[in-house]
């Protein structure tokens, strides 16, 4: 048993201890080791507890990627409060929910995005520290002192984590996590999910670690994807690359790999993976990649066309795909060399902890398609929402399980295809289909650079299968030429019967297909 608690003030600590001067965070402007993302977090901490920040209330973080979302995330637990991950894309009305949903009674702001908060006024909220000089005054004031008025030694396992996951439809929603159980579901992939003997035992696995890697974090940390590559670097000990840059970029992406030596690129679906492969078959010797020895992807799925577009830019490098939502932290996993070739629907390699169950919650057969399931470490539930909780956790034969509403089906050799999000499945003259599947075809055409599915209405089949299509620049692909590719491909009644191309596919500020969105543009588009 660990001396000190599992969670993730302390293993920062632990490792500013055990290896102080090895890079923590590397932005595009500067590093910071251990010690001083150690130091700066405990800073914020004490000031937040000197403002009257009670354990247990909430912190909004209200900002694109900087070194202070990583002050924030673990200053607040430091203080044992909870940092609220703050969509900073979301309009007035998306604020105003997200805000009081999560009862946020203290808030760091980016500049930029002072005038939306204040317009939306939130009741709970009694102080807002923003980010930039008033920031950097309120740390250099601070005390640098670990014990934090006490918090320390009272901090548990069981302190929480909260991450909003707005996904691809409803209202977001608050996942409640223990410290302790998301560091084993979510943040130990790095270490290949080794047993965690006890906090200080990670930092002298670090100590001995004379060759750590390099993690490129390059979505957004208001995304629980990125905070899990931050947490599971942290948790080895390796150092986090930080893509700080206003607005996404491919070379950007491609600039920080190069400087940082990146070992390992996270991708969150094609919206990232598709512009990075592109920028370097168009410019092949611009950058050193020689550091480069994975890709990994996350959040959303890799489609078969992007996969091979990045197999193209980066030859003889892995592909870790990885499946997991915020209610079930990283699920399964498959590593792809490419001897398999094109898979279709992500399937992945299971553990006993991951099941597939039918609708009535019996354990399905071999082919018989159900949802996908997590038992072992999993949240608590949904903030303030028990009927969600209920709905999303269930206990089965005396054992809790998240099912998030992912479909799935179990395969003769134990692997689990994933086959979408069940709340967007379109039932066309009753039959199921769904869109990532038929999105995955469309995306292998070489005139195709994004596209989405959704179901609209139809007299006689209920709702027919309709694609947003973007084309590749200077390509005029008809309807017809898709359809015949896709016939060869799929069965005929996923076949989208409707084709509507527009300039740009709607995606959330996280790279995730938007389906209310594309679902009400294709409504407009058909009149």
């Amino acid at each position: 048993m660990s001396s000190r608690p599992l969670n993730l003030a302390d293993v920062l600590e632990t490792m500013a201890d055990a290896i102080p001067d090895r890079v923590a965070v590397l932005t595009t402007d500067r590093s910071y080791t251990y010690a001083e993302v150690d130091e700066r977090a405990t800073r914020l901490a004490n000031h937040l507890i000197g403002l009257g920040l009670q354990p247990g209330e909430h912190v909004a973080v209200h900002s694109a990627n900087r070194i202070e979302w990583v002050d924030a995330l673990y200053g607040c637990m430091k203080a044992r409060a909870v940092p609220i991950n703050v969509n900073y894309k979301y309009l007035h009305d998306e604020l105003a929910y997200l805000y009081d949903n999560a009862d946020c009674t203290m808030a760091l702001v980016a500049p930029e995005h002072l005038d939306a908060v204040r317009a939306v006024d939130p009741a709970a909220l009694r102080r807002i520290l923003t980010l930039g000089p008033e920031y950097d005054e309120a740390l250099a004031a601070a005390s640098d002192d670990h014990e934090l008025d006490g918090r320390r030694a009272e901090r548990s396992p069981g302190d929480h984590y909260v991450l909003y996951t707005g996904g691809t439809t409803g209202n977001p929603k608050g996942v409640v996590w223990r410290n302790d159980d998301v560091i084993h579901a979510a943040l130990n992939s790095a270490r290949f999910n080794a047993p965690i003997t006890s906090v200080e035992d990670l930092g002298r696995e670090a100590a001995a670690n004379e060759s750590p890697m390099t993690l490129l974090a390059c979505g957004p940390m208001m995304h629980g994807g990125s905070q899990w590559i931050l947490g599971n670097g942290h948790v080895a000990g390796y150092t986090i690359a930080l893509y700080t840059e206003p607005s996404f970029s491919a070379t950007g992406i491609l600039d920080l790999v190069e400087k940082a030596g990146v070992n390992s690129l996270t991708f969150l679906g094609d919206a990232m993976g598709r512009p990075v492969a592109e920028a370097i078959i168009a410019e092949p010797n611009r950058w050193d990649l020689s550091s480069l020895a994975a890709v990994s992807n996350g959040a959303a799925p890799l489609s078969d066309g992007v996969r091979e577009e990045i197999r193209r830019a980066l030859p003889g490098r892995f592909i870790l795909d990885t499946y997991g939502a915020s209610e079930s932290g990283a699920t399964a996993s498959r590593v792809d060399d490419g001897s398999e070739g094109a898979l279709g629907a992500p399937r992945f390699d299971a553990s006993e902890t991951v099941q597939v169950f039918t609708s009535d919650l019996r354990p399905a057969a071999v082919g018989e398609e159900g949802l996908l399931a997590r038992s072992g470490a999993i949240p608590l539930g949904y903030y303030k929402d028990p009927v969600k909780t209920a709905a999303t956790f269930k206990e089965i034969d005396g054992r809790r399980w998240s099912i998030p509403g992912d479909a799935a089906r179990l395969e003769a050799d134990g692997s689990i295809t994933v086959l979408g999000r069940g709340s967007v499945c379109i039932n066309t003259g009753g039959e199921k289909v769904h869109p990532e599947e038929v999105e995955a075809v469309l995306l292998r055409h070489d005139d195709v650079f994004d596209a989405v599915v959704v179901g609209t209405p139809h007299e006689r089949w209920g709702q027919q299968v309709t694609a947003l299509v973007q084309r590749r620049p200077g390509s005029n692909v008809d309807e017809e030429a898709l359809r015949t590719h896709c016939r060869a491909l799929i069965s005929n009644y996923k076949v989208p019967k409707v084709l509507l191309f527009v300039d740009e596919v709607p995606r959330t500020p996280v790279s995730k297909v938007d389906y209310p969105a594309s679902a009400e543009l294709a409504r407009q588009l058909l009149g």
